[in-house]
């Protein structure tokens, strides 16, 4: 009887050590980010350049589909477009506010930047083009520049450097020649074809000129902020749910698809505009959004382990990642967790259920695809997020 109740207590107390090494294991959000960074650069780098290849495995025959025309996405690039690309640099960035880390910092000069400069684009204004400078003359995206834009403002911010000062005002100027009067105002999405305004180029335009104006204190940013946002507003909202779509063409007929980034990025022009002027029809815009989305973009599931959660529903991992840095915004002010807790929840369980032994996450948030193939951008929205939530 002795004895099988000491074999009973000793049986207890190794699962109670290898429940508490388990948890003691288990990085924290920011050593998370840290650590899929690297599995990204091993397996996506390309030995002796600074650019990355757009999915692993690498596959010479995928051709984009996120591209203005069939001129552009020609199969057979070598390299990523700028688009996944510039998530390397939102991904650093968002690791260098944690703590401020000069590593981190001298990371971004020498390792992003310089393959960033790869698609430098001198046509006048200034700017990035979708593809290495070195191939081909491609196309010029507005939406693409605003999220390097912002990633430099942000930059200017933390560090207080001036060079990237300089570097966002320069884009701003490019991104502001894709404004004109037609619907009234607003930013197109495609230098090259001008067909359409987006959500995705104007909302996160408004968090721009606010980061621009956080930074320089020039009204002018701050005006052209309010009448880019009253735009959006008027033009692209969903006024039953107060979520955003996607575009308007210049026929005026309005694409209702909703992505998380979309909303996400009226939801941090909301939150930044009450930051800044304390006007309470902001605050009250940024909670209507924050509450839709957390509806819509999320649904109810149940973990292997019986907990309850609101998972996000499948889409690209970026958009969730962008709609993160709006609620992120909104947590700062009124300190509301239900949120945040739900992309902590996310997060946890991407780490044990979607990621791979390579280190490497399944886009397929339900857990029921695995992918074949992993798109450059998804990792590194993994990266921002653990990195972002990490802040909190």
């Amino acid at each position: 009887m002795k004895k099988s109740f000491l074999l009973t207590v000793i049986c207890l107390l190794n699962l109670v050590m290898l429940f508490g090494q388990s948890k003691s294991t288990m990085p924290t959000f920011a050593e998370q980010a840290a650590i899929s960074l690297d599995s990204i650069y091993k397996h996506y780098g390309i030995k002796g350049e600074y650019l990355l290849r757009e999915n692993y495995p690498y596959d010479d025959s995928y051709k984009a589909s996120y591209l203005a025309g069939p001129d552009e996405g020609k199969k057979g690039n070598a390299y990523s477009y700028l688009w996944p690309f510039s998530g390397s640099l939102s991904a650093q960035v968002a690791r260098y506010e944690l703590n401020k880390d000069p590593k981190i910092l001298k990371e971004i000069k020498t390792k992003v930047l310089p393959g960033l400069e790869q698609y430098y684009d001198k046509r006048e204004p200034y700017g990035y083009a979708s593809y290495v400078k070195n191939a081909p003359l491609s196309d010029r995206f507005y939406d693409d520049n605003v999220w390097l834009g912002i990633d430099f403002a942000d930059l200017y911010l933390n560090s207080k450097d001036k060079k990237f000062l300089d570097k966002s005002e320069e884009i701003w100027r490019f991104v502001e020649s894709g404004m004109d009067d037609k619907l009234g105002g607003g930013i197109y999405w495609c230098e090259q074809k001008k067909e359409s305004k987006n959500t995705c180029s104007n909302a996160p335009a408004v968090v721009y000129l606010l980061k621009l104006y956080e930074a320089t204190k020039k009204k002018d940013y701050l005006d052209k902020a309010v009448k880019l946002y009253q735009w959006t507003k008027e033009n692209l909202e969903d006024t039953t749910d107060h979520l955003y779509f996607d575009n308007i063409s210049l026929s005026g007929k309005v694409n209702k698809t909703k992505f998380p980034y979309n909303s996400g990025q009226m939801l941090q022009s909301a939150a930044l505009f009450y930051k800044i002027t304390k006007d309470q029809k902001y605050l009250q815009d940024a909670q209507e959004i924050a509450a839709s989305a957390h509806e819509y973009f999320f649904r109810d599931k149940e973990l292997n382990s019986g907990k309850k959660i609101k998972v996000f529903k499948n889409s690209d991992s970026w958009f969730i990642a962008v709609m993160l840095r709006g609620f992120v915004e909104l947590y700062h002010i009124d300190k509301n967790p239900l949120y945040i807790n739900s992309f902590k929840d996310n997060l946890q369980y991407a780490w044990t259920d979607l990621r791979e032994g390579n280190g490497l996450f399944n886009k397929d948030w339900s857990g029921e695809k695995k992918s074949s193939k992993k798109w450059l951008l998804d990792q590194l929205a993994m990266v921002e997020m653990y990195a972002r939530i990490a802040s909190i």
